[in-house]
């Protein structure tokens, strides 16, 4: 298989509901679409990505879309998405709470569980999706923002959802040189504006939470050290190792999975960005902790189903690096 890390804007405009309908589901995951108005039914669909993060303006007459347990069972990738609301009005229902969202407002879902997104009016929507495996937060936490209506207009929302709109009325940018960087720097930008939601609600969040939060940060901001490793991390933070290793098998994951899986994902955003083109892949290696090349070569193909050089010259992808189609 061959695939590019940036891809060309595409912009689909739907000759009827049945048409829409099919190119929704391509265009994300499946999902089931009904409307009221499919006589007079009138949708534009534009879309760019960038390693597996995706981008798409959807422009709209009303309609719902339900992702169902039985679309679910029929995949085995685990994404996000969050919609900006641009015109009109939507309604998300997430994990049993409703989000009525207006211009402005962004808010999150999670395409491994059901929701339901209605839009009664006409409107237009900019929708992020990426995999669940760019955010460097603990899953349970940001399942707390499901369906959470985040304001644009306040707060680091003021800062986040500008960024996405200006990206969204220029998505050629993505597709250009600089389209992994950009994707990168908008789910960064996402993880902030989470995590910033997440202190708002600190105090009913409870104190393991919290404590986890602090410990990825540290683990975040040591990566490149050799060291790093449970009996650091349990003694920096005061507590036993059986207790931190508590904290990951809460979240279904290990203390070394889970700074293997973070030093991973650094090595291959470097890999992937033009600016560090010139630097060997052992370089890149040494610098996120992985000091022994063939050991990082061999983690690396069984992460993402291809060897590090492979990725650079993007000759060999995964199912895991491909553009969503469940």
């Amino acid at each position: 298989m061959t695939t590019a890390t940036a891809d060309p804007t595409t912009t689909t405009v739907a000759r009827d509901f049945t048409d829409f309908r099919t190119v929704v589901s391509q265009s994300f995951v499946p999902l089931h679409v009904t409307s009221e108005h499919r006589d007079h039914f009138r949708g534009r669909i534009r879309s760019c990505g960038a390693d597996d993060v995706q981008l798409t303006e959807v422009t709209a007459s009303a309609h719902v879309v339900e992702r169902t347990p039985e679309l679910i069972a029929r995949a085995d990738r685990h994404y996000y998405k969050l919609s900006l609301i641009l015109a009109g009005t939507g309604l998300l229902v997430q994990d049993n709470r409703e989000a009525m969202l207006r211009p402005g407002d962004v808010a999150l879902y999670d395409t491994h569980r059901p929701y339901t997104l209605a839009f009664e009016e006409d409107f237009r929507t900019l929708v992020v999706m990426f995999p669940q495996r760019l955010i460097d937060l603990p899953r349970d936490l940001v399942g707390q923002l499901t369906a959470v209506p985040m304001s644009g207009k306040r707060g680091m929302g003021n800062v986040v959802v500008p960024f996405l709109a200006q990206l969204g009325s220029n998505l050629d940018q993505l597709g250009g040189p600089a389209g992994v960087r950009l994707a990168h720097t908008a789910v960064d930008l996402l993880a902030t504006l989470f995590a910033s939601e997440l202190d708002l609600a600190r105090t009913s969040a409870g104190p393991h939470h919290e404590l986890m939060r602090r410990v990825l940060a540290y683990i975040d901001a040591n990566l490149s050290s050799t060291d790093l490793g449970p009996a650091q991390i349990a003694a920096e933070h005061y507590i036993s190792t059986r207790h931190l290793h508590g904290l990951f098998h809460e979240q279904g994951t290990t203390v070394s999975g889970w700074i293997r899986t973070r030093r991973l994902e650094h090595c291959r955003r470097e890999l992937l960005d033009p600016v560090h083109t010139s630097r060997p892949v052992a370089a890149i290696a040494a610098k996120w902790g992985f000091v022994d090349a063939p050991h990082f070569s061999r983690v690396f193909k069984t992460e993402f189903g291809c060897s590090p050089s492979e990725l650079r010259r993007g000759l060999t992808v995964s199912d895991r690096l491909l553009p969503p189609s469940a």
